[in-house]
């Protein structure tokens, strides 16, 4: 059993639901659930996409109301109408798909909606020092006047949590907080947790990493199909419990073995630098040489920062390098667009689903085969029922949970999205594949299911390039490693023999024990 964090006298009950249930029309997302937020603890609400996790934390946050049963602020039942009204009464969300404004400065978007008067209006420079001091909380130094939309992901990640972080909250629901965090950064984010834990704050910590919510939480509950089936103290759980609790499965069966053997090399790259898109002085993929073959899984792991995005949208075509060349099949495509790379049999599944890898206002079938439609139209028309067939193909292929291929994309919970992702990079009939994060922000049961399908493009004698920040999936779901750090890859690893230390060390980070 872990140790967990000391095992604290009881402390009142903050936030709490009882009995609540929320139904959208036959689908029952919540089923009485009954659920107490301690003053200084953290709670680690625990389940697999579409266990209810969200919706719970919607209604205590005030984005939706339960359809029965009551919410409780400090004992005595309150209607949370909003939003506004929960922040209000110290109830605050960071939500797992960012909610920030790009076109908007970081400042402006930390006091978006709450903004400080001063004596002739806003009172901006009060606004600016306040955000480099919530910043600094984080261990960041960003600029307060910078474009949120011109930030990485995971710096838009850390200006979410500091707006959070900034309504001096009583109750903080943190969902999915570290899902673009490098490790160093996790750490920090902790101590923050830590501070206003110690300072009376209860927090909720919603993450599909499991060995963080061993590391932060003082009490594990777990959902499943919108119950609440299991309440204990992380003292007295381990990770294979919660495991079992959660997906029914034990943990060994969440990466399938890749049982492919290496063919020819399908991809070839040769010296290739990058200019970094956000400041072309830098440079963010520096003279990086690799190869991937037929049937071949190959890691490339890093921390944020360390280029692996770029990396993998260069060869996709999405970035033009400065220099070096890419080869597939041993032709050079290095100057060829992104639609001709389709077409060659090379797709990138991207690290940020909504805004890249899905169009939001089209449904499952439609964003499923939009990469393969010069494929399936002739004479200028689509061809409606090849287009379905294949579609429901792919539906069962990577086992998407649906009501139709017409469901809107937005109907489905994460880890299904980004199995439409999948399969959509599936109907390319593609010859590379190049996964950047698959599994950022899914559950362990959507994660086997990813690395099953990538066991399958593997089997099938295509090539699989797969930039990852996750050590287990590094190590467990690959064929090869390789370790990316400040743009140069400075390490190739057998991730079977290979230890999270070795890895750890060949980017410069320490790894962060509990």
């Amino acid at each position: 059993m872990t140790a967990g964090r000391p095992t604290a006298p009881t402390r009142p009950v903050v936030l709490a639901g009882r009995g609540v249930t929320k139904a959208y029309g036959a689908t029952h997302a919540l089923r009485g659930v009954d659920l107490e937020i301690h003053q200084g603890e953290v709670l680690a609400l625990i389940g697999e996409n579409g266990a209810g996790k969200s919706t719970l934390m919607k209604i205590l946050s005030g984005v939706e109301q339960p359809s029965s049963g009551t919410v409780e602020l400090d004992g005595q039942p309150v209607l949370l109408a909003s939003p506004a009204q929960a922040v209000a009464l110290g109830v605050a969300i960071i939500h797992q798909e960012l909610s920030l404004c790009p076109n908007l400065s970081v400042v402006d978007n930390i006091f978006l909606g709450r903004e400080l008067a001063g004596p002739t209006g806003v009172a901006r420079r009060r606004e600016r020092e306040a955000t480099r001091a919530v910043l600094e909380r984080l261990g960041e130094e960003i600029d307060p006047d910078a474009l949120v939309g011109d930030l990485s992901l995971g710096q838009q990640q850390l200006v979410e949590i500091a707006r959070a972080l900034d309504e001096d909250a009583r109750v903080l629901i943190m969902d999915e907080p570290t899902s673009a965090l490098s490790a160093s950064e996790v750490e920090i984010l902790f101590s923050v947790i830590r501070d206003l834990t110690s300072r009376g704050v209860a927090v909720v910590y919603i993450s599909h990493h499991m060995d963080e919510c061993l590391e932060v939480a003082d009490t594990a509950v777990v959902l499943r199909d919108g119950w609440l089936v299991a309440s204990r103290p992380v003292a007295e759980v381990d990770l294979p419990w919660i495991v079992r609790t959660m997906a029914g499965r034990d943990q060994s069966d969440l990466f399938p073995a890749i049982t492919a053997s290496p063919g020819q090399v399908v991809l070839q790259v040769e010296d290739l630098m990058v200019p970094d898109p956000a400041n072309p002085s830098r440079l963010a993929v520096d003279t990086v040489s690799l190869s991937v073959r037929e049937g071949e899984v190959v890691a490339v792991y890093g921390l944020m920062g360390a280029g692996r995005t770029e990396l993998l949208e260069t060869l996709a075509g999405r970035h033009r390098p400065a220099a070096g060349r890419i080869l597939l099949d041993g032709r050079d495509v290095t100057a060829t667009s992104v639609a001709d790379r389709i077409d060659q049999g090379v797709v990138l599944a991207p690290e940020d689903r909504q805004a890249d890898g899905l169009v939001q206002v089209m449904s499952v079938g439609s964003n499923m085969s939009l990469a393969a439609l010069r494929r399936l139209t002739r004479a200028g028309a689509i061809h409606r029922r090849r287009e379905a067939a294949e579609v429901g193909r792919g539906i069962e292929a990577v086992r998407v949970k649906t009501e139709s291929a017409s469901a809107p994309i937005t109907s489905l919970s994460g880890g299904n999205q980004q199995k439409v992702v999948l399969a959509k990079v599936l109907m390319t009939a593609p010859r590379l594949v190049l996964l950047d994060e698959p599994t950022r922000g899914v559950d362990i049961g959507a994660r086997s299911d990813i690395f099953a399908t990538t066991a399958q493009i593997a089997g099938s004698g295509a090539g699989v390039l797969l930039a990852t920040s996750e050590l287990a999936e590094a190590l467990q779901a690959s064929t090869r490693l390789l370790v990316m750090a400040r743009g140069r890859l400075v390490a190739e690893l057998d991730p079977g023999t290979a230890t999270r230390d070795q890895v750890m060390a060949a980017t410069g980070e320490q790894l962060r024990t509990a």
